[in-house]
C-alpha cells in the first residue's frame, strides 16, 4: 500500500487523523492535504517530535490502517 491512497482519500481520513493526533488543528489537516512530509513536519511543531519520531509515528498510523 502506498500513501496515495491517504491522498485520495484524506477527507474521509481527516477525523481518523484528528483522532490520533488531537493537537492538530483543522486548520492544519487543510494544509496537510494528505501529503505525508506535511503531517510528519506539523507533528514536529506540534508535539516537538524529532523527524525520526514523526516519521515513526505517521508509520504505525498508516500500517495500523485496515485499506479494504
Amino acid at each position: 500500500m502506498n500513501w496515495d491512497r491517504v491522498e485520495g482519500n484524506w477527507k474521509q481520513l481527516k477525523g481518523n487523523v484528528k483522532e490520533q493526533w488531537g493537537k492538530l488543528t483543522d486548520d492544519d489537516l487543510d494544509v496537510i492535504a494528505g501529503r505525508r512530509d506535511q503531517l510528519e513536519g506539523r507533528l514536529q511543531e506540534r508535539y516537538g517530535y524529532a523527524k525520526d519520531k514523526a516519521k515513526q509515528e505517521v508509520d504505525t498510523w498508516f500500517s495500523s490502517r485496515n485499506w479494504n
